[in-house]
């Protein structure tokens, strides 16, 4: 079985009517057919647009189709994580607050059911090129397979993990085992009792696959480069009942969650570290560990993420409570060091339930590659600086995505400058409201750089910024427009306004996903809007109705006759 690398590696003709017909005309054309793109359809659909989809998968649901790897599941508990559209959550019913890869799967089939979304999708469809002509006032789109889609508006949904990162590691080709990214994991279950396994990576995939190899696998090692400050998950089974008893209350929650800093149901508290004494900080973060979840992340005390010493706080308590869990002082100094490896929560924690219990296990071993790293592989395994050679049968690559800008600099978007996406946001980003592109007119995307991504819910961002997208355009069609877009200047300010809110914070003490990514040669400069919620609302809102910090093209008067 091949591994595959690129998305193009799934391109292919599904048909040749309805939206996978050559020379589509459509309205709005949408990239991708996750929680974006899903709700920018159900959005241009109340306009009365005419809209399609291009999807590169086999089918809706964005992520969940792709991440099927072993222990793949979601990391935000519902109701926070689904639409907030009656029709769909009136009929539907979890079955734990933290659901897997397959129900999440089943809720998307039943998004379709309801929506009848696939109608107007083309799937296996990669974009590969994308240019606007200012005189037509429309979208030219490509396809891998030679199809073009027309529009006059174009809506990137494709998320902030939709380019895989797999380091050039020589002769990974030539490893005669089972070897894939955890994101283009194939369907079909790869059996592992009795093999010897391995996982590159401990970010939450490399956390998942952990907890899910490590009862079964002959032998796992997992190759660490630095630790993974995961907190518990507190999973649980949901009843139907209990469900229906605070269904009335979901107009309440789904509005909650837009006012808090991440997109959840709880914020940080009103207080700073020092403001409590000990005994009441360790009740405080007690309670937050307890409840699980992101709160001992995004619900702690307010000031831990702007300075050192609250951190320090907080990383201690943290590390305290995961040295308890783990046998061996090398296990714990490797997965929970005494010194932080960096300020805690400068990295998306990874929630977890068994994941340190792992390596008590006889079967689990720590690899660690920090000093002494990964330098190629041989036909039976893993080979390292020193030359030590690790072998093996199965092996999972989970080195995480080119974050936040490869899903859009892979898709050959051009200017109407003549230059591309791809060479212009190499020195760094510049976005609008991190939704819209100077030079991109008409291009609005969702859950990508510089708006809140990685710091929020997922169904939170690409409600708030689905609305904003909606109503851009309604305004556009009723005042006659064109088309918009957005100035160098606006841009340059918009930069200026994410890089303070993540200047004052610990974001920049450590080279992250926040903060750029791992990605050789890639800019170490924030990814993300760092504000929260109200913040972002409040400055999205204020470019509308008057398209403040944009040029405005109006249609042409018609000619009197």
């Amino acid at each position: 079985m091949s591994m595959k690398t690129e998305l193009s590696d799934y391109a292919s003709l599904d048909g040749t009517t309805g939206p996978y017909v050559d020379n589509l005309n459509v309205d709005v054309l949408i990239v991708g057919a996750g929680f974006g793109g899903i709700y920018a359809l159900y959005q241009m659909r109340k306009l009365g647009l005419k809209a399609a989809i291009y999807e590169a998968g086999n089918d809706i649901g964005g992520t969940w189709r792709w991440n099927c790897y072993p222990g793949a599941g979601v990391d935000s508990e519902v109701p926070e994580y689904e639409y907030s559209i009656p029709e769909i959550w009136k009929t539907w019913t979890w079955s734990s607050n933290y659901p897997n890869f397959e129900e999440l799967r089943k809720y998307f089939d039943h998004v379709e059911d309801v929506l009848k979304i696939k109608k107007d999708c083309a799937f296996h469809s990669v974009v590969v090129n994308a240019q606007f002509n200012p005189d037509e006032g429309r979208w030219c789109v490509k396809t891998a397979d030679g199809r073009t889609a027309h529009a006059k508006y174009f809506i990137i949904a494709a998320g902030f993990a939709a380019r895989r990162y797999i380091p050039e590691w020589p002769g990974i080709d030539s490893f005669k085992g089972i070897i894939h990214h955890s994101s283009f994991w194939p369907d079909e279950k790869i059996g592992v009792r009795g093999k010897r396994c391995a996982v590159i990576g401990t970010g939450a995939s490399g956390v998942q696959v952990t907890q899910a190899w490590g009862p079964e696998a002959g032998s796992l090692k997992v190759f660490q480069r630095t630790p993974n400050l995961a907190v518990p998950m507190r999973k649980r089974t949901l009843t139907a009942e209990e469900q229906e008893n605070i269904k009335a209350v979901y107009p309440v929650l789904f509005s909650a969650r837009e006012t808090s800093f991440a997109g959840f149901l709880y914020s940080f508290l009103e207080r700073g570290v020092f403001e409590d004494n000990e005994e009441e900080r360790e009740a405080t973060l007690e309670r937050l560990w307890q409840q699980g979840g992101f709160r001992y992340w995004v619900g702690n005390y307010k000031d831990y993420l702007y300075e050192i010493k609250a951190n320090q706080i907080v990383y201690d308590f943290w590390c305290k409570k995961i040295r308890q869990r783990l046998h061996g002082s090398k296990n714990q100094e490797l997965l929970a060091p005494l010194q932080p490896p960096h300020p805690f929560g400068v990295k998306r924690p990874c929630l977890e339930y068994n994941y340190f219990e792992q390596f008590n296990r006889p079967n689990v071993k720590l690899v660690d590659i920090k000093d002494n790293p990964i330098v190629g592989f041989t036909e039976t395994g893993i080979k390292l600086a020193d030359g030590t050679v690790h072998e093996f049968d199965v092996i999972c690559i989970a080195t995480g995505f080119d974050v936040v800008t490869g899903g859009m600099t892979q898709m050959g978007l051009q200017s109407i400058h003549g230059t591309a996406l791809q060479d212009e946001w190499k020195p760094g980003v510049f976005t609008h409201l991190g939704m819209t592109v100077s030079g991109y007119p008409n291009m609005f995307y969702m859950y990508g750089p510089q708006g809140p991504t990685l710091f929020s819910n997922g169904p939170t961002c690409v409600e708030v910024q689905g609305r904003w997208i909606s109503d851009a355009i309604k305004t556009m069609e009723r005042q006659r427009i064109k088309y918009i877009d957005p100035t160098p200047e606006a841009a340059q300010g918009w930069k200026k306004r994410v890089n303070h809110l993540t200047d004052i914070s610990l974001f920049p003490t450590t080279r992250s996903t926040y903060m750029g990514g791992s990605i050789p040669g890639k800019a170490f400069e924030p990814a993300c809007f760092a504000g929260g919620y109200p913040e972002y609302l409040k400055d999205i809102r204020a470019a509308l109705p008057t398209f403040k910090g944009f040029r405005v093209v109006p249609m042409e008067e018609t000619a009197r006759l």
